[in-house]
């Protein structure tokens, strides 16, 4: 997307919840730890967490606790919360961003429907809005690309603060190297959330 160049790399960080620790900073210190955990002289970590009232929801254990997850959801208002850390030249950037995003009424068989794809068992709160998780949303209000794992504005904020300016003539320069076969001269390791 927008033609930047990056490596994708799974940081071994564990996802738990400390005691009274608010949601926003949950999801800002995995996002931290995340980018900490990746060598690289520029690495971003993220994170995104599903939150409904005073409860976390995680990722799903199976496909019952997914569906419990999606019932509660179900005709209501919930808000994500995505947290993202870039780690350039040893200092670190951060920013989080809160959507909000309100469930359509469904019947149970509709959800497990979904559940039975497969999608949701590997997302927090268990569904993806950019994948079939979409049909069970009725708006969103915020950032959709928040909702997705990755808030492309605040990436591009933070590169910005590091040094680094984003422009359409660089983006299109990678990618006419990428179609040549020539690898692009910078890249950036990224470690994903639990979207």
């Amino acid at each position: 997307m927008l033609g930047l160049h990056f490596v994708v790399a799974a940081a071994n960080v564990q996802e738990l919840r400390l005691p009274r620790e608010a949601p926003a900073a949950y999801a800002r210190r995995l996002a931290r730890d995340k980018a900490r955990a990746v060598p690289g002289a520029w690495v971003l970590g993220a994170d995104t967490i599903v939150v409904l009232g005073d409860e976390v929801l995680e990722k799903p254990r199976d496909a019952e606790d997914a569906l419990g997850m999606l019932l509660r959801l179900n005709g209501r208002r919930h808000e994500v919360i995505t947290a993202i850390c870039l780690v350039a030249d040893g200092v670190e950037h951060e920013a989080a961003d809160t959507t909000a995003v309100y469930f359509r009424q469904l019947d149970e068989d509709f959800l497990r429907a979904y559940v039975a794809t497969g999608e949701p068992l590997d997302k927090a709160g268990a569904y993806g809005i950019q994948g079939y998780g979409a049909a069970l949303v009725e708006r969103v209000e915020g950032d959709f690309f928040g909702v997705m794992g990755l808030p492309v504005r605040l990436v591009l904020e933070l590169l910005a603060r590091a040094g680094w300016k984003y422009s359409f003539e660089a983006a299109s320069t990678v990618n006419s190297q990428r179609s040549a076969g020539t690898a692009a001269r910078d890249g950036l390791g990224l470690e994903g959330g639990s979207r």
